[in-house]
């Protein structure tokens, strides 16, 4: 009979984490392929910086063009796929090494790990960082996702901190 280790739980939840971050990424394309506007608009607005409290002196940042607003938009959506699919394949490949080898199973962690670092690429990056400190997104009553993109961060990293480290026996 198995019985169900520390060893054993610790890897099975390195898969299920890895699951959660696949599910949210399918989520997020989902909504982008099938309500495509609603984000268009966002992105659109945040690069416009038609809403923020900037002052005059960074306005200069701002971009009006909307063939740019959809090309940054299908680029967001591009690395959204690139991170889900990574995780996806992140998190069966944890799946299928659950039994192997400690070194096996951390080997098989390099799919994971690249996902999140592209899901942090996004919500770190663009939108925290470039969002929020070149469009002034922040300021913006009506289009500011600096929370949201944080809780999305505060949960990826230090999953993606869990992941790698290597405890398995």
């Amino acid at each position: 009979m198995n019985t169900l280790t520390t060893d054993k739980l610790i890897r099975y939840s390195k898969v299920i984490l890895m699951a959660y971050i696949s599910f949210f990424g399918l989520l997020v394309m989902i909504h982008n392929f099938t309500d495509y506007e609603s984000n268009y608009t966002y992105v659109a607005h945040i690069l416009s910086m038609d809403t923020t409290n900037a002052s005059e002196n960074i306005m200069y940042r701002a971009i009006d063009s909307p063939m740019i607003h959809h090309r940054i938009y299908w680029f967001i959506i591009t690395m959204e796929v690139t991170y889900t699919v990574l995780c996806l394949i992140g998190t069966y490949q944890l799946y299928r090494y659950i039994d192997a080898s400690p070194a096996v199973f951390h080997e098989a962690k390099k799919f994971s790990i690249m996902g999140i670092l592209v899901a942090i690429f996004i919500y770190y990056v663009c939108l925290q960082t470039v969002g929020v400190e070149w469009f002034d997104m922040d300021t913006s009553q009506s289009w500011n996702a600096k929370d949201w993109a944080r809780h999305i961060v505060d949960f990826i990293f230090p999953v993606m901190i869990y992941i790698t480290l290597k405890v398995e026996r």
